[in-house]
């Protein structure tokens, strides 16, 4: 099992290439519409096949009785940054909120990046994200001041990062 503390139902395992189609299908209903048509848009962006492709070791998928999409999390180990692990999209259906299956995912891609050598995680979050930057914040990760412009024009983001050898008390690090 890739994660040992998910709710009774859920399962599980690396994406496939296949998926793709199926998380595409949930992401405008569990992002609520943000920001409308261009917000649509834009998550779609951040999710091309090619991360199916490429970091299914390093991603996780989680599915309701096997079938079902119940959350994921897309993250890869830095080449270019050889202590670094990113988490690049997670996403959890909105009626399992509050029931720690984010938190149960990140913790998977953490032990994940540790067992690689790993010593810290970012990721970043739109600034209108506000339940994303507190997860974040709750998960102990120190956020860095918005970033304007950060990828593209008018698509502003909030960075974080955590040092896993840090318990819960991430050191300061230069934002990305």
């Amino acid at each position: 099992m890739l994660i040992e503390d998910l709710p009774a139902g859920l399962d599980a395992r690396h994406p496939a290439e296949a998926d793709h189609p199926r998380l595409l299908a949930v992401l405008d209903t569990w992002w609520g519409g943000l920001k409308g048509e261009a917000g649509s848009r834009e998550r779609a962006l951040l999710l091309p096949r090619l991360y199916l492709q490429h970091f299914t070791t390093t991603s996780l998928l989680v599915e309701r009785d096997g079938r079902e999409v119940a959350a994921f999390l897309i993250g890869f180990l830095s080449q270019t940054r050889p202590d670094t692990a990113y988490v690049h999209f997670v996403g959890v259906d909105p009626a399992l909120h509050g029931q720690g299956v984010g938190r149960a995912l990140y913790r998977a891609f953490f032990a994940l990046a540790r067992s690689r050598g790993r010593r810290y995680v970012e990721c970043v979050t739109s600034p209108e994200n506000t339940a994303s930057r507190a997860f974040h914040t709750r998960l102990g990760f120190t956020p860095h001041a918005p970033k304007a412009d950060y990828d593209g024009p008018g698509l502003g983001r909030v960075a974080f990062t955590l040092d896993l050898r840090a318990d819960r008390e991430p050191s300061p690090r230069p934002s990305p």
